[in-house]
């Protein structure tokens, strides 16, 4: 088996601890808990025949003005950096979290995923923002923690990229 480290990115309120736990556990809670420090789950991927051990480091986020803890980020094979598609600043502070992970760990697989997407109503990442995002650098896509859309999509993309299968 092989086992990879997953850093999931953000600022505050994005959907980080949302998105893992609707992966792993396939829940949602409406209740925001603040996460201090990193809080680590593991899910097993079947990829093909080989199973990838996913730890994932889901790291507490920052208001925006203070900078990522880059000691969390040192050995992870792949980062998935959330933003909230309802509040466009912070799919504008995923460039500069994406900057200061390059700069610490190297330039790593890595998923964008804007979440929120059933927040219909108040939804303010359209697809000209979405296009920004350079499909050599991340695969980007729209997530719901609430529903579920494009969550196992994530990360099954990224645990194919860090072990050399580039999915499509």
């Amino acid at each position: 088996m092989i086992q990879k480290k997953i850093c999931m990115v953000g600022v505050f309120g994005t959907g980080k601890t949302s998105l893992v736990r609707q992966f792993v556990h396939s829940k949602f809670s409406e209740k925001y808990h603040s996460t201090v420090g990193v809080k680590i789950d593991r899910k097993p991927v079947q990829l093909g025949g080989t199973t990838v051990n996913l730890l994932l480091w889901d790291i507490e986020g920052r208001d925006g003005t203070q900078e990522i803890q880059t000691s969390y980020l040192r050995g992870a094979s792949g980062i998935i950096y959330v933003a909230d598609g309802t509040r466009v600043r912070t799919f504008d502070q995923v460039f500069e979290l994406r900057a200061i992970a390059d700069k610490a760990l190297g330039i790593v697989p890595s998923v964008c995923a804007v979440n929120k997407v059933d927040l219909v109503d108040t939804w303010q990442v359209g697809d000209e923002r979405l296009a920004e995002l350079d499909p050599t650098l991340w695969h980007a896509l729209t997530t719901s923690a609430k529903t579920g859309e494009g969550v196992e999509e994530a990360f099954q993309w990224l645990a194919g990229a860090v072990i050399g299968e580039r999915p499509e």
